[in-house]
């Protein structure tokens, strides 16, 4: 093909059809979105004079010409750039065939001469790359709007507008795919005219139309969604994520536009060579030409066998029987599946078009009709399968939680639960364990109030065995967007966390946090589950529940742990006084169990004093003897140190007695004495008293009674053991003296 002005002046006409296309689906697009949506409000009731109710715009309509808007400036910058080239061409031509020198015969300078070529020079290095620039950035912004309102429509407090569907799916219908076809349609037109080196720019155009092609066919597909609809808003879905796609589609060729801008910077530049722009899409260029793709595959296959290989007898016979071996691998893979194999531990039902037909089978061969008729869910009923309960924070393998050092403020993602503050005091209680009534009272309305835990409970379950069609009949496997849970699996959730719910609200904290052992927490909960599950008859077994992370929320924790220590000091300074009673107790009255008993009695004699001391009343106080009587023996038995003291101390009432006793008779032996002679009688008990008190001492003067009525025949003698007169008398009269 000739390279003139003729061929330039072509691409700009292709060009500026190629803006007009462009922009007429732009506008149809933007129009037929914001007219066509839903109305706000009953047209109905609008009075005379009013003004008609607000519409919502047919949001996916309304995103896809945003799509479009921003290829304009590709089409623009083509306009440019084929306009240059005709200037040039049409200087270079008047260049070549005028003369050569000036009036005064000067010879013009090549490069001062030709301005058009320096301009189409600066055109390609600095407007297109910018246009590729603000190409990629209006991209990249309109996507993020789309996006970040996608995000904030359904907020809650704010109103960005809803996501409206036309209310005319099929004129949409019409439009989308209308305009799907006319912008292929000339995208291939402009591709087959991109072939030529002179036109190699327009590759550009035809990604533009490519991409206008995709967006209207993706706003198409969503329309038939639209069609098919049974209830109002079951479209919605699919064309929100067609909307979702078409942003991210404008993010792919923003950053393929950036990618493409990066590497030209450092692309070696040949003389002669048109410069490829950066908005040229090369994926989206592979599309508008389709046989190019055939030829690239050709092209690859010969590089990497080294020789001419797509032009062998084998590779034409492949291409000739492709469509044979391609129904033939079709029926083969379809035949494939009318025969399933169910393991030993699996159970499997066949679906008919969604339809479950047919048994249950288990452990064998399950023949069906091929696919998409029949469809086969197989189960593993013996796998144990987790539902997290709650938001389950993973622990590590040997991870110790220490409820001071791990917890911290309280986060809003905790599975919290509502159990009560404590265990009621009630007077039986209260008396047993040594409370009074004020006590009792008080903590009785301490725990009419409520506490909190936070607690991460995993729920295994597995499907009873033989009972996977109620399993299957209970709910359906249907996920909405964005949910880890299914419908079934978010059913169980639910009625395993109303009854976890019930079972802690019904149970204090002492009893949460420290379970006992006849009881435990875990087994309590499983159970409950399992009585909830078998009453709906849904076909689950509750294998076991599991708590990872149990303990009270937020920093409270450590508070919780300082009661601990306290508690374990108390009860270690009450056992040790208790030892210290028992101890007391096993020395004074030898067992505690007596001890309990003598305290018993005692209260009980102290009572029956009391009452005798009212009424004195005889059988009362014989009573009360009997019953002292009855104590004393249960100590003297005891042979402690109770005992002991009683024993000694009855003893040392017979020794005082027994002397008591031995006094009173020798008093009662010395009466007659006294009564023969009292006179004498004194004298001589005065004598054995100085004789006893001055055994010791040497005597040098005796003080004697009256000299008229005794005589003495003394002979003084140096004596053992002092002066004994009575002695010396005995051995004086050879008797007793008178």
């Amino acid at each position: 093909m000739r390279i003139d002005h003729h061929a330039y002046q072509r691409a700009t006409r292709v060009a500026s059809a190629g803006f007009a296309v462009q922009l007429a689906i732009a506008l149809l697009l933007l129009i037929f979105g914001k007219t066509t949506g839903p109305m706000l409000g009953d047209p109905t009731r609008i009075l005379p004079g009013q003004p008609p109710p607000p519409t919502l715009s047919d949001s996916a309509s309304v995103i896809a010409a945003a799509w479009a808007f921003s290829g304009l400036v590709v089409w623009l910058g083509l306009i440019l750039i084929f306009h240059q080239h005709k200037l040039e061409r049409l200087e270079s031509l008047e260049f070549d065939s005028g003369p050569r020198v000036d009036d005064q015969g000067r010879m013009f300078a090549a490069d001062e001469a030709r301005v058009a070529r320096k301009r189409l020079d600066l055109m390609h290095r600095i407007l297109m790359p910018a246009l590729s620039l603000v190409y990629a950035g209006l991209l990249v912004g309109l996507a993020w709007a789309v996006i970040w309102w996608m995000g904030v429509k359904d907020a809650a407090g704010v109103d960005y507008g809803k996501f409206g569907v036309t209310e005319l799916p099929g004129w949409q219908l019409a439009v989308a795919f209308g305009s799907a076809l006319i912008a292929f349609i000339f995208s291939r037109f402009v591709a087959g005219m991109a072939v030529q080196k002179a036109w190699a720019n327009l590759r550009g155009g035809a990604a533009v139309m490519v991409g206008n092609a995709l967006v209207c066919s993706a706003l198409g597909v969503g329309t038939v969604f639209l069609l098919l609809e049974e209830k109002p808003g079951d479209a919605t879905p699919v064309l929100e994520a067609i909307s979702y796609g078409i942003a991210f589609f404008m993010i792919a060729v923003a950053t393929e536009t950036l990618l493409n801008f990066v590497l030209n910077l450092y692309r070696p530049r040949r003389a002669g060579e048109t410069p490829r722009p950066a908005f040229d899409s090369r994926v989206l260029s592979l599309l508008a030409a389709p046989d190019s793709i055939v030829r690239s595959i050709n092209e690859a296959v010969n590089y990497q066998f080294g020789f001419d290989i797509t032009s062998s007898w084998g590779y034409q016979l492949l291409l000739r029987n492709f469509a044979k071996l391609a129904v033939i691998g079709i029926v083969v893979v379809l035949a494939l599946t009318t025969l399933v194999v169910v393991q030993p531990q699996e159970q499997a039902v066949r679906l008919r078009f969604g339809e479950r037909v047919g048994k249950v089978y288990e452990g064998g061969p399950m023949a069906k009709l091929p696919w998409p008729v029949d469809s086969a869910l197989v189960y593993d009923v013996n796998l144990v399968r987790e539902l997290p309960l709650g938001i389950v924070q993973p622990v590590q393998p040997g991870e110790v939680i220490t409820w001071g050092a791990q917890t911290g403020e309280l986060d809003k993602n905790a599975n919290l639960f509502l159990v009560g503050a404590g265990a009621r005091l009630t007077p039986a209680r209260s008396n047993a364990q040594g409370f009074s009534l004020s006590e009792a009272v008080a903590e009785a309305q301490a725990t009419d109030q409520f506490s909190l835990v936070e607690a991460d409970i995993v729920l295994q379950y597995r499907v009873r065995s033989g009972q996977l069609e109620k399993f299957l009949d209970f709910s359906n496997d249907a996920r909405g967007r964005g949910d880890q849970l299914n419908m079934r699996e978010r059913m169980l959730k639910s009625v395993a966390m109303r009854e976890v719910t019930r079972v802690m609200s019904t149970r204090s904290l002492d009893q949460v946090l420290t379970p006992p052992i006849d009881q435990p927490l875990v087994d309590v909960l499983a159970t409950s589950i399992q009585a909830a599950y078998d009453a709906l008859d849904c076909g689950v077994e509750v294998v076991g529940v599991s708590i990872p992370r149990l303990r009270p929320p937020g920093s409270e924790g450590g508070k919780f742990e300082e009661l601990s220590i306290a508690k374990q000091n108390g009860r270690r300074q009450l056992e040790k006084e208790q030892s210290t009673v028992n101890t007391n107790l096993s020395m004074i009255v030898g067992d505690v169990a007596r001890a309990e008993e003598l305290v018993k009695g005692i209260g009980e004699l102290k009572q029956l004093e009391s009452e005798f001391a009212r009424s004195k009343d005889p059988a009362v106080r014989a009573k009360a003897d009997e019953l002292q009587a009855r104590l004393e023996q249960i100590v003297i038995d005891s042979r402690a140190r109770a005992a002991s003291v009683i024993s000694a101390a009855r003893a040392a009432r017979w020794s005082t007695l027994m002397d008591a006793q031995a006094i009173s008779q020798e008093v009662l032996g010395q009466a007659s004495a006294w009564k023969v002679d009292p006179e004498l009688y004194k004298a001589r008990k005065t004598m054995e008293v100085l004789g006893q008190a001055l055994a010791s001492v040497r005597v040098k003067y005796m003080l004697l009674p009256d000299a008229d009525r005794i005589k003495l025949d003394i002979e003084m003698q140096e004596p053992s053991s002092g002066l004994n007169l009575g002695e010396y008398m005995e051995k004086k009269d050879g008797g007793e003296g008178g």
